[in-house]
Order: C-alpha cells, then structure tokens, then sequence
C-alpha cells in the first residue's frame, strides 16, 4: 500500500468518479483505476460498488476514507511543519470577487508566494456566486467571497467588511432616486436584494434598478450619469482622483459588505488552512492602511 494509492483513493471518493479523479491528479483515467484495483487486492476487499455511472463506497471503503483523510493530512502537515514550506510545490486554486481583486489580493499573492515558492497560483475572479459554486464543486481551493457559505462542508474565515458609499457623476446635482436609476451588484447578491428593499420603501413601484456582475463597467455607467449605486470606496477610487464621479448621500444607509475566505473542510488541507491564515492577516493590515 503506498500513500500514493490512498491519495488516489481520496480523491475518487470525494469526487465521485475516476474520471473526475484523473483530471484532479493529473493522471490518466487507466492509471487512477490500476491503482485502486491495486489497492482492492492488497486489501482483499471492494472499495466501491460500481452501478448505473456512480460509485457509492462500501462499509469498509467508508472505514479507509476516515484513514486515508488523517493520513494524507499528516503527510502534508509535515512537509509544512517540519520540512520546509519553500519545497511545497502544486496548484494552487483561488478565487476573489473583483472587490478584493482590487483591494489586498495583489499584497496577498505576494504574501502566498513568499511563503510558498514552489506552487503555481491559477486565479479566477468572478461574481461570489459563481465562486461559491466553484469552491463546492472543488473546482476551487480557496475563495474569497461575500460569505459566509452556509453550505455544512465549507469553513469560512471572516474577513474585515467594506463600507457602501454612494456615487453618482460630477457633473449632476444631488440625485433624487424616484427618477435616477440605481445601478447594482448582481441580482444573485444579499447587496442587491437588500438595496431593492430598500428603495421599495423609499421610492415604491416606480424605482428603477440596473444589475451587473462587472463592477468596473458598474461604475463607468455612474460616471457616464446613466445610474447612480452604492460601491466600496476602493471600486470608486480612481474615478473620483479622476474627477468623473463623487461621492452623495442619499440617507439610504446600507450594511457593509461582508467577506470571508472559504474553504473545504474535508479532506483537511495544510496549504489551504495556512494560506485563509494568510488571508485574514494581509487583508487586516490593508484595512487598517486604507481606512473607509
């Protein structure tokens, strides 16, 4: 038995097929089933009933998947711990809400890469539903996203909260949202759902109400005076050193937005626990630099 076997083992459970598994690992369809069949015989038991395109573990493979999660986690806590953290080497899978992306991600990365040389990084950034999806599909490793995920497999780090400011274009007078349309995020987002409450209240039937998953295209249609919306100031700021947007209140308060960096928490990983820690640490150094 190798830990290689148990690795390929893992990842067939957890994914629910071989040919999920093999693009996981890199490996060829034939060679992920050798090894289970491999490591059948050694245990002289079935692993996984195989019927109707889905594999279902038996009593004893649910019995090694407990094992197999503890044993490749101390196999990796100790290359980390004990080894040095320069020799990790990997992909690593990471996905950030354009907000962050223009926020701490960059000092983050920097960060990441300091402490793990060796791991190539495969960035996504996209719309924290589309993330959340990601990440639950294991299309992902580690998500940052406006969270927290409440899905019961996924651990969420809190992260420090973005202020909503309102803008609308230089060059109009105070709008007055009963006849200004208000531009927002995705209509997928609490930001979005709770804005519309809002404006329901204020405004009623008549409010007019624009979603978009592109923040930056968001807030081009503010500074073209087609919309006005609430946005962080770290989205905002460089249309208003621009002079094409400021800031207005409309006294329509709305709650921050709230992040966190997500993660699987089974099977355990050493990489992607350290690097939320990592996480968590740059984005509060940058918060308290860049105070909204």
């Amino acid at each position: 038995m190798t830990f290689e076997q148990i690795r390929t083992f893992l990842w067939v459970a957890r994914l629910g097929g071989f040919r999920k598994a093999s693009e996981r690992l890199h490996l060829s369809q034939p060679a992920v089933s050798t090894r289970i069949a491999n490591l059948e015989d050694e245990l002289q038991v079935a692993l996984f009933e195989r019927g109707a395109g889905k594999l279902i573990l038996t009593k004893q493979g649910q019995q090694l998947l407990a094992y197999a999660e503890q044993m490749l986690f101390v196999e990796e806590e100790i290359k980390h711990r004990v080894g040095s953290a320069a020799q990790v080497e990997g992909l690593f899978r990471v996905g950030a809400s354009e907000t962050i992306a223009q926020a701490w991600l960059p000092e983050f990365l920097q960060a990441f890469s300091n402490s793990y040389p060796s791991v190539n990084v495969d960035l996504t950034v996209d719309i924290s539903g589309a993330l959340r999806d990601g990440l639950v599909e294991r299309r992902l490793d580690l998500a940052f996203l406006m969270g927290p995920i409440s899905e019961f497999s996924v651990k969420n780090v809190t992260l420090p909260r973005f202020d909503l400011h309102w803008y609308c274009a230089t060059h109009l007078a105070k709008p007055d949202l009963a006849t200004t349309p208000v531009i927002s995020y995705s209509s997928r987002t609490r930001p979005h759902r709770e804005l519309t409450s809002a404006l329901a209240q204020r405004v009623g039937p008549k409010m007019r109400v624009f979603t978009s998953a592109s923040l930056s295209a968001s807030l081009r249609m503010i500074a073209a005076g087609i919309a006005v919306g609430p946005y962080p100031k770290v989205l905002a700021g460089p249309f208003m050193e621009a002079g094409e947007i400021v800031e207005f209140d409309p006294d329509l308060p709305l709650s921050p937005l709230e992040f966190t960096a997500s993660y699987l928490a089974e099977p355990r990983s050493v990489l992607v626990e350290a690097s939320a820690e990592i996480a968590a640490e740059v984005a509060a150094k940058w918060h308290h630099q860049h105070p909204d």
